[in-house]
């Protein structure tokens, strides 16, 4: 069971676990947005839509529909990636970033903490529950030092998963998983701010883009390698927490040279800096320490902060030339 399977690491989890031979079921959010452009390419094949593939509608703010919907299904795995998931929104709606992201994890852990039988489960966990650390790189025993309302709300998830292994035995754990992206990132996202407005700049669709500041430093990978680490996670014989980080640092400035570069283009022609874009709360130093997993789980990110943007990019200039292909299927 996956919440949050609509999003950019639910469907390639949703896709991971299909190849492994899982029958996978997601919880969506019934609203007037039915956008799920990601899952397209899987709800539209009759062989795995309400065959390995199945959707419930289901709300994290409603606990009763919740709980009736896992005792029916009954699964063995359950990956908890559902949430408000925009640092920068959160200042804006601290509120029910709140809400989705540090109760909704509570309402999740009450339910299995009644079953019979629960599920093995990982919470999505995030590097800004460090903030602004005093050490970097980070590891798993870095004190918790968050510097916004959703760093704050995933603090306090994944404190309670600890709370909850320990006092209930139940099987859960944290991927505290830094900065990862791909051609399926939110639009509102930076990368993939980026990404399309080379494509469009290349294309001669637009100018000029428009950014906050370029000095912030992100530990950035590739969303597909680190749902594997996932699942690598909950079939380990012990829950704990562990880092998903690339281990190396790199500048928003770097990430932006490389994109405009796979197009030959000098990014410093395009790009004008906006005050409107700056945080309120900016983490510094953030980069995780990826070698407990390494070690315990053999994973590893593989792919270099040149390809990320290089497939980013390539993704959005497909969009521009009306390629509107949104399925990469991870092997």
């Amino acid at each position: 069971m996956i919440t949050g399977i609509t999003g950019q690491d639910g469907s390639y989890l949703t896709e991971l676990l299909l190849n492994k031979g899982y029958v996978v079921h997601g919880l969506v959010r019934r609203s007037s947005n039915i956008d799920r452009k990601r899952l397209d390419h899987l709800t539209q094949n009759v062989e795995i839509y309400n065959q390995t593939l199945h959707l419930h509608y289901a709300d994290l703010s409603d606990s009763t529909s919740i709980r009736r919907l896992i005792h029916r299904v009954k699964p063995q795995e359950f990956y908890h990636l559902a949430g408000q998931s925009h640092v920068g929104l959160s200042f804006e709606i601290p509120e029910s970033t709140a809400e989705f992201t540090a109760m909704g994890t509570l309402c999740l852990l009450e339910i299995l903490r009644d079953m019979e039988q629960p599920p093995r489960f990982l919470n999505m966990g995030s590097s800004e529950i460090f903030g602004a650390p005093e050490t970097s790189p980070q590891t798993e025993q870095t004190a918790l030092r968050p510097t916004s309302p959703y760093g704050v709300a995933k603090a306090f998830a994944v404190q309670m998963v600890k709370v909850y292994r320990k006092s209930f035995g139940l099987y859960c754990c944290s991927a505290i998983s830094y900065n990862h992206e791909s051609p399926r990132r939110g639009d509102s996202f930076v990368t993939q701010k980026i990404a399309r407005s080379v494509a469009e700049i290349a294309a001669g669709q637009r100018e000029k883009l428009r950014l906050g500041n370029l000095e912030v430093t992100r530990d950035w990978g590739y969303a597909p390698e680190y749902v594997e680490a996932m699942w690598r996670m909950l079939q380990h014989d012990k829950a704990q927490e562990f880092i998903l980080a690339t281990g190396r640092s790199t500048s928003l400035k770097e990430f932006l040279t490389h994109a405009f570069s796979y197009v030959g283009l000098d990014w410093e022609r395009h790009v004008e800096i906006d005050p409107r874009f700056v945080r309120p709360a900016e983490p510094t130093a953030l980069v995780g320490d990826p070698s407990r997993i390494s070690a315990t789980l053999g994973w590893e990110a593989r792919t270099d902060i040149a390809s990320l943007a290089r497939i980013m990019v390539d993704h959005q200039q497909k969009m521009c030339a009306g390629q509107n292909e949104v399925s990469f299927h991870w092997n």
